[in-house]
């Protein structure tokens, strides 16, 4: 483990913007380097022109409204699949249009995406169109299935493609061949809300808010969904995505959201009116996927589509409910895992493979990718983590790290040994596969030797970066405050954090896993409360020793009363 301070003053921006010389800095130090690069307005957004076949299915689309046919949206079940399926069926019926549904795959019947076997069960709704959200670019079969009934298929997504791709009718994604869009790192949620603003461009041209006798729609109304979908997906926050993300948070915190996601602040006892990025990823963002990792993410759209607020607070009730449950699962899994680990005798970093490959016959197979993150973090090494599938099939949630792209590992074994794979995707940190389970041993084989030979010396070193220290003068509300609302922190646009020595005044054990700690910070004399989750309590030093930290600088509400709070991510 290495600390790495950003060494970055920040004077240029701070002399243009005026900004604290902290902030400044934290913001020099993530490569913004003008008061214009600050600025989130919905016209620096890419031009929706600029979205390779955007047009064309914006076209195909109206073409089917204008015959008054059915349209299918077939979503995903993850948070980035739910906040896609509810912006494109809310969008529709802003623009007047009811004959429109939804399917959502359940991942223990029917796997991930436009299945053949979803293809029948589409069948009752009798569509003309199929619409695909946050997948489609992998499901060769099931969009020919679905053409062979007759139906047209707009495939939408975000997932990085094969060599080939499926015979849609369109394809929008930004990652496919010889789409020239500036931001390949569009969520899907992101793509479907380029898609609808194509559609009402479309829609607007040939007349058709005149005909139905209603105002064109304000469609920056769904943003709250798509801030959501991109944070839950913890895809990368480059400028265009930030922009998405600060809008939809403002419409949050000023009540102009959906009942749904009001009523998931709600049951998590989180404030709607200060919410920030993190608290769509850490509060949000894993009651909805609990529904799709355990049951049917059906529930969880309904959520966010509803227009009943009794409805969507009893959604949200269950949602939280099986985000508990959830955790109960991953708790479990997380033992049995790190029984695992012991018989590998990981002692030694000679010992520690390239890549984790484990898999247990009990473990919950909607719960494996949340498993894999954990043990990612404890060993920086990228990890897959397989349960049992259909008959002699396992299923594979994998993870990564900085450096390894695991969606390219997975093609290269796939490449070598065309057989042995059975299906995969993803991105660069985290993907999905699965093979039968007599093969694991050969793909773990495989698989670590490709790793092995796309690393180098400096891969497996857990690099930790700080924006240095704070000055005991900067311990205050106000800096707390200015720290947690510049900007959405995500994916590759971090949230700031700080290192510091610290001597420990208090020090209280929550729930035998969490610490609650009074600090006083060197050459200082005022103390600050911090908090530290899911950490080592047993080997934490004692009242009264000094402790390194690398933390983040946040504020804390209880019962309204806002103060500092440090947030401590590693003793260092």
């Amino acid at each position: 483990m290495q600390l790495k301070r950003r060494e970055v003053t920040g004077k240029l921006l701070q002399q243009e913007t005026q900004l604290d010389p902290l902030i400044a800095r934290v913001f020099a130090a993530r490569g913004i380097n003008s008061e214009a690069e600050l600025q989130c307005d919905l016209c620096q957004l890419h031009p929706i022109s600029q979205l390779l076949n955007v047009e064309k299915g914006a076209a195909l689309i109206a073409e089917v409204m204008h015959k008054q046919q059915q349209i299918l949206v077939i979503g995903d079940f993850d948070a980035d699949g739910a906040t896609s399926t509810a912006l494109i069926l809310r969008a529709m019926h802003l623009m007047d249009y009811q004959k429109i549904d939804f399917l959502v795959p359940n991942r223990f019947e029917y796997g991930y995406g436009l299945s053949p076997e979803i293809v029948e069960e589409a069948e009752r709704f009798k569509p003309q169109l199929i619409i695909t959200v946050d997948n489609g670019i992998s499901s060769f079969e099931g969009v020919a299935a679905a053409k062979a009934k007759g139906w047209q298929v707009l495939v939408t997504d975000h997932h990085l493609p094969a060599n080939t791709v499926p015979d849609a009718d369109v394809i929008v994604n930004p990652n496919q061949e010889g789409d020239e869009f500036p931001s390949k790192n569009l969520a899907g949620v992101g793509v479907s809300f380029y898609v609808v603003l194509a559609l009402k461009k479309a829609l607007h041209s040939l007349g058709w808010f005149n005909q139905q006798g209603i105002e064109p729609p304000n469609l920056t109304s769904l943003l709250d969904l798509v801030a959501l979908g991109t944070v839950a997906d913890v895809v990368p926050l480059d400028r265009n995505n930030r922009i998405l993300v600060e809008k939809g948070l403002r419409n949050i915190r000023q009540g102009h959201c959906c009942l749904g996601i009001n009523a998931l602040f709600n049951i998590a006892g989180k404030n709607a009116r200060r919410a920030v990025a993190s608290d769509l990823g850490f509060t949000c963002g894993p009651r909805l996927n609990a529904a799709g990792r355990l049951d049917d993410m059906s529930i969880g759209i309904e959520c966010l589509l509803t227009d009943d607020n009794y409805i969507a607070q009893q959604a949200a009730a269950a949602l939280d409910t099986y985000n508990r449950d959830r955790r109960e699962i991953e708790e479990d899994m997380k033992e049995q895992a790190l029984e695992l680990l012991e018989e590998m005798d990981l002692a030694s970093e000679k010992n520690i493979p390239a890549i984790f490959c484990l898999y247990n016959e009990d473990w919950h197979q909607g719960v494996i990718g949340i498993l894999a993150a954990r043990i990612k973090e404890q060993f920086n090494r990228p990890v897959i983590v397989f349960a049992d599938g259909d008959e002699d099939e396992i299923k594979g949630s994998a993870r990564s790290i900085k450096g390894l792209h695991i969606r390219d590992l997975l093609d290269e074994v796939a490449t070598q040994s065309p057989q042995l794979l059975n299906k995969f995707g993803g991105h660069a940190m985290a993907a999905g596969l699965s093979l039968y389970k007599k093969d694991l041993a050969l793909f773990t084989t495989k698989i670590n030797k490709v790793v092995l030979k796309n690393c180098d010396d400096e891969t497996f070193t857990e690099i930790l970066y700080s924006d240095g220290e704070l000055s005991v003068q900067d311990f205050n509300l106000t800096i707390a405050e200015q720290l947690r609302n510049a900007a959405p922190w995500g994916q590759q646009f971090p949230e700031p954090l700080f290192d510091g020595s610290f001597e420990i005044m208090q020090k209280q054990v929550l729930k035998q896993k969490h610490l609650r700690l009074l600090l006083k910070p060197e050459q200082g004399q005022n103390t600050v409360s911090a908090i530290a989750f899911n950490t080592d309590v047993i080997n934490w030093p004692e009242q009264g020793e000094n402790v390194d930290l690398l933390y983040q600088f946040d504020v804390n509400e209880f019962r309204g009363k806002l103060s500092p709070q440090l947030i401590v991510r590693k003793r260092i």
